[in-house]
Protein backbone atom coordinates (compact mmCIF):
# COMPACT_ATOMS: atom_id res chain seq x y z
CA UNK A 1 0.00 0.00 0.00
CA UNK A 2 3.04 2.39 0.67
CA UNK A 3 4.26 2.30 -2.48
CA UNK A 4 1.21 2.26 -4.96
CA UNK A 5 0.26 5.16 -2.74
CA UNK A 6 3.12 7.31 -1.99
CA UNK A 7 0.89 10.34 -0.17
CA UNK A 8 -0.10 7.76 2.57
CA UNK A 9 1.38 7.73 6.04
CA UNK A 10 1.34 4.73 8.18
CA UNK A 11 -1.86 6.07 10.41
CA UNK A 12 -4.17 5.93 6.27
CA UNK A 13 -2.80 2.73 5.71
CA UNK A 14 -3.69 1.42 9.55
CA UNK A 15 -7.13 2.46 8.91
CA UNK A 16 -6.90 0.98 5.33
CA UNK A 17 -6.64 -2.49 6.64
CA UNK A 18 -8.46 -2.14 9.65
CA UNK A 19 -12.38 -0.97 7.66
CA UNK A 20 -11.39 -2.47 4.48
CA UNK A 21 -9.27 -5.69 5.14
CA UNK A 22 -10.72 -6.25 9.16
CA UNK A 23 -6.61 -6.19 10.30
CA UNK A 24 -5.77 -4.34 12.86
CA UNK A 25 -1.99 -3.72 13.26
CA UNK A 26 -0.15 -0.54 14.72
CA UNK A 27 0.38 2.13 13.04
CA UNK A 28 4.04 2.00 14.87
CA UNK A 29 4.47 -1.33 13.23
CA UNK A 30 3.23 0.20 10.15
CA UNK A 31 5.77 2.32 10.17
CA UNK A 32 8.49 0.23 11.24
CA UNK A 33 8.43 -1.88 7.56
CA UNK A 34 7.29 1.09 5.28
CA UNK A 35 10.23 1.73 2.53
CA UNK A 36 12.03 4.47 3.25
CA UNK A 37 12.07 7.14 0.95
CA UNK A 38 15.04 8.80 -0.76
CA UNK A 39 16.33 12.17 0.52
CA UNK A 40 15.05 15.05 -1.11
CA UNK A 41 18.33 17.28 -2.00
CA UNK A 42 17.57 20.86 -0.69
CA UNK A 43 16.02 23.01 -2.38
CA UNK A 44 13.54 20.97 -3.91
CA UNK A 45 10.15 20.54 -2.82
CA UNK A 46 9.02 16.82 -1.46
CA UNK A 47 6.72 16.32 -3.74
CA UNK A 48 4.02 13.72 -2.28
CA UNK A 49 2.82 12.90 -5.15
CA UNK A 50 4.22 13.19 -8.41
CA UNK A 51 4.16 14.29 -11.36
CA UNK A 52 3.88 10.72 -13.20
CA UNK A 53 1.50 9.85 -10.69
CA UNK A 54 -0.91 13.08 -11.34
CA UNK A 55 -0.64 12.20 -14.70
CA UNK A 56 -2.07 8.82 -14.34
CA UNK A 57 -4.99 9.64 -12.38
CA UNK A 58 -5.72 12.36 -14.46
CA UNK A 59 -5.02 10.77 -17.90
CA UNK A 60 -8.34 10.69 -19.05
CA UNK A 61 -8.71 14.42 -18.55
CA UNK A 62 -5.61 15.15 -20.28
CA UNK A 63 -4.37 16.35 -23.67
CA UNK A 64 -1.30 17.62 -24.69
CA UNK A 65 0.49 19.58 -27.53
CA UNK A 66 3.93 20.60 -28.75
CA UNK A 67 5.66 21.53 -32.18
CA UNK A 68 8.56 19.56 -34.42
CA UNK A 69 10.16 20.75 -37.61
CA UNK A 70 10.74 19.36 -40.89
CA UNK A 71 12.68 20.66 -43.64
CA UNK A 72 11.45 20.75 -47.67
CA UNK A 73 13.19 19.79 -50.75
CA UNK A 74 14.00 23.14 -51.29
CA UNK A 75 14.74 23.55 -47.70
CA UNK A 76 12.27 25.38 -46.11
CA UNK A 77 11.37 25.12 -42.41
CA UNK A 78 8.01 23.67 -41.78
CA UNK A 79 6.57 24.03 -37.85
CA UNK A 80 4.58 20.60 -37.21
CA UNK A 81 1.93 20.79 -34.51
CA UNK A 82 0.84 17.91 -32.61
CA UNK A 83 -1.94 17.64 -30.29
CA UNK A 84 -2.91 14.26 -28.47
CA UNK A 85 -4.90 12.72 -25.88
CA UNK A 86 -3.04 10.99 -22.67
CA UNK A 87 -5.11 7.89 -21.68
CA UNK A 88 -6.48 7.07 -25.46
CA UNK A 89 -2.56 8.06 -27.03
CA UNK A 90 -5.13 9.06 -30.09
CA UNK A 91 -3.87 12.24 -32.33
CA UNK A 92 -6.38 14.83 -32.31
CA UNK A 93 -4.81 17.12 -34.42
CA UNK A 94 -1.77 17.08 -36.58
CA UNK A 95 -0.87 20.23 -39.04
CA UNK A 96 1.50 22.09 -40.53
CA UNK A 97 2.48 25.85 -41.68
CA UNK A 98 5.47 27.92 -42.47
CA UNK A 99 4.50 31.01 -39.97
CA UNK A 100 3.37 29.64 -37.28
CA UNK A 101 1.48 32.16 -34.87
CA UNK A 102 -0.37 31.99 -31.29
CA UNK A 103 -3.98 32.61 -33.78
CA UNK A 104 -3.09 29.60 -36.08
CA UNK A 105 -2.32 27.39 -33.20
CA UNK A 106 -5.39 28.56 -31.23
CA UNK A 107 -7.34 27.63 -34.65
CA UNK A 108 -5.55 24.03 -34.54
CA UNK A 109 -6.70 24.09 -30.93
CA UNK A 110 -10.23 24.70 -31.53
CA UNK A 111 -11.22 22.69 -34.39
CA UNK A 112 -9.29 19.43 -32.30
CA UNK A 113 -11.64 20.46 -29.43
CA UNK A 114 -15.08 19.52 -29.54
CA UNK A 115 -17.41 21.99 -27.52
CA UNK A 116 -18.70 18.93 -25.60
CA UNK A 117 -15.60 18.06 -24.65
CA UNK A 118 -14.82 16.83 -20.91
CA UNK A 119 -10.68 17.09 -20.93
CA UNK A 120 -9.55 19.29 -17.69
CA UNK A 121 -6.01 19.90 -18.13
CA UNK A 122 -3.70 20.71 -21.20
CA UNK A 123 -0.13 20.48 -21.22
CA UNK A 124 2.36 22.82 -23.69
CA UNK A 125 5.93 24.40 -22.47
CA UNK A 126 7.33 27.80 -22.25
CA UNK A 127 6.95 28.41 -26.70
CA UNK A 128 6.83 31.81 -27.61
CA UNK A 129 4.28 30.69 -29.79
CA UNK A 130 1.52 29.96 -26.49
CA UNK A 131 0.82 33.34 -25.63
CA UNK A 132 -0.89 34.46 -23.05
CA UNK A 133 -3.71 35.48 -24.70
CA UNK A 134 -3.80 31.98 -26.57
CA UNK A 135 -3.34 31.02 -22.84
CA UNK A 136 -6.67 32.79 -21.94
CA UNK A 137 -8.47 31.65 -24.67
CA UNK A 138 -8.03 28.32 -23.81
CA UNK A 139 -9.51 28.77 -19.99
CA UNK A 140 -12.05 30.30 -21.54
CA UNK A 141 -12.61 26.56 -23.41
CA UNK A 142 -12.83 25.15 -20.01
CA UNK A 143 -9.35 23.97 -20.34
CA UNK A 144 -6.56 24.62 -16.78
CA UNK A 145 -3.00 24.92 -18.56
CA UNK A 146 -0.55 23.61 -17.06
CA UNK A 147 3.11 25.04 -18.70
CA UNK A 148 5.99 22.47 -18.04
CA UNK A 149 9.01 23.69 -16.62
CA UNK A 150 11.88 24.98 -18.71
CA UNK A 151 14.51 22.46 -20.34
CA UNK A 152 12.21 19.37 -18.98
CA UNK A 153 10.72 17.86 -21.81
CA UNK A 154 10.20 14.75 -19.61
CA UNK A 155 7.38 16.57 -18.25
CA UNK A 156 5.38 16.34 -21.68
CA UNK A 157 6.77 12.45 -21.99
CA UNK A 158 4.15 11.26 -23.79
CA UNK A 159 4.08 14.14 -26.88
CA UNK A 160 7.24 14.03 -26.55
CA UNK A 161 7.73 10.74 -27.11
CA UNK A 162 4.61 10.92 -29.94
CA UNK A 163 6.72 13.10 -31.84
CA UNK A 164 9.56 10.46 -31.90
CA UNK A 165 7.65 8.13 -33.32
CA UNK A 166 6.65 10.50 -36.25
CA UNK A 167 9.96 11.16 -37.11
CA UNK A 168 11.35 7.86 -36.90
CA UNK A 169 7.71 6.69 -38.95
CA UNK A 170 7.04 9.05 -41.21
CA UNK A 171 9.39 12.13 -41.30
CA UNK A 172 12.99 10.26 -41.24
CA UNK A 173 11.76 8.51 -44.71
CA UNK A 174 10.20 11.56 -46.60
CA UNK A 175 11.00 14.81 -48.12
CA UNK A 176 8.22 16.63 -48.89
CA UNK A 177 8.19 18.90 -51.42
CA UNK A 178 5.88 21.88 -50.16
CA UNK A 179 3.71 22.29 -47.13
CA UNK A 180 0.65 21.15 -49.41
CA UNK A 181 2.80 17.97 -49.18
CA UNK A 182 3.39 17.13 -45.92
CA UNK A 183 0.16 17.69 -44.97
CA UNK A 184 -1.29 15.18 -47.18
CA UNK A 185 1.62 12.71 -45.63
CA UNK A 186 0.76 14.08 -42.22
CA UNK A 187 -3.29 13.37 -42.76
CA UNK A 188 -2.02 9.82 -44.03
CA UNK A 189 0.14 8.90 -40.85
CA UNK A 190 -2.64 10.24 -38.65
CA UNK A 191 -5.27 7.97 -39.99
CA UNK A 192 -2.52 5.39 -39.92
CA UNK A 193 -1.22 6.15 -36.33
CA UNK A 194 -5.18 6.30 -34.80
CA UNK A 195 -6.39 3.45 -36.26
CA UNK A 196 -3.91 0.79 -37.72
CA UNK A 197 -0.82 1.37 -35.28
CA UNK A 198 -0.80 -1.39 -32.74
CA UNK A 199 0.64 0.49 -29.46
CA UNK A 200 1.87 -1.60 -26.40
CA UNK A 201 0.22 0.76 -23.58
CA UNK A 202 -3.01 -0.34 -24.71
CA UNK A 203 -2.67 -3.93 -24.02
CA UNK A 204 -1.70 -4.01 -27.18
CA UNK A 205 -4.43 -1.80 -29.37
CA UNK A 206 -5.33 1.14 -31.33
CA UNK A 207 -6.52 4.48 -30.05
CA UNK A 208 -9.48 4.32 -32.27
CA UNK A 209 -10.78 1.01 -33.24
CA UNK A 210 -12.78 1.37 -36.56
CA UNK A 211 -16.30 0.16 -35.77
CA UNK A 212 -16.79 -2.18 -38.83
CA UNK A 213 -13.37 -3.84 -37.48
CA UNK A 214 -14.47 -7.59 -36.36
CA UNK A 215 -13.25 -8.39 -32.97
CA UNK A 216 -10.34 -10.89 -33.73
CA UNK A 217 -9.54 -13.80 -31.32
CA UNK A 218 -6.49 -15.40 -30.76
CA UNK A 219 -6.23 -18.51 -32.52
CA UNK A 220 -2.65 -20.19 -31.36
CA UNK A 221 -0.39 -20.26 -34.26
CA UNK A 222 -2.80 -20.77 -37.04
CA UNK A 223 -4.91 -18.57 -39.43
CA UNK A 224 -8.61 -18.99 -38.94
CA UNK A 225 -10.18 -21.18 -41.01
CA UNK A 226 -11.53 -19.40 -43.91
CA UNK A 227 -9.33 -16.72 -44.00
CA UNK A 228 -6.34 -15.11 -45.45
CA UNK A 229 -4.05 -12.22 -44.45
CA UNK A 230 -4.23 -9.00 -46.43
CA UNK A 231 -1.91 -6.05 -46.22
CA UNK A 232 -3.32 -2.81 -47.10
CA UNK A 233 -0.11 -0.23 -47.88
CA UNK A 234 0.50 2.82 -45.85
CA UNK A 235 2.44 5.72 -47.18
CA UNK A 236 3.22 4.33 -50.72
CA UNK A 237 4.54 0.87 -48.49
CA UNK A 238 6.67 2.40 -45.90
CA UNK A 239 4.62 0.93 -43.66
CA UNK A 240 1.56 -1.75 -43.83
CA UNK A 241 -1.69 -2.99 -42.49
CA UNK A 242 -2.64 -6.51 -41.56
CA UNK A 243 -6.37 -8.11 -41.83
CA UNK A 244 -8.06 -11.09 -42.38
CA UNK A 245 -10.00 -11.44 -45.12
CA UNK A 246 -12.68 -14.82 -45.91
CA UNK A 247 -11.77 -16.79 -48.39
CA UNK A 248 -14.54 -16.47 -51.37
CA UNK A 249 -16.97 -19.93 -51.21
Amino acid sequence: MARDNPSWGEERIANELLLKLGLRVSPRTIRKYMPKLPAVPPGRPRGDQRWATFLKNHARGIIACDFCVAVTATFRILYVLVVMEHASRRLIQLNATVHPTDAWTLQQLREAIPSDHEYRFIIHDHDAIFSAELDASLTRLGLKVITTPRRSPQANSLCERLIGTLRRECLDWIIPLSEGHLRKVLTSWMAHYNRGRPHSSLGPGVPEPRSGDPQIKPCGHHIPVGHQVVARPVLGGLHHEYGLQSLAA
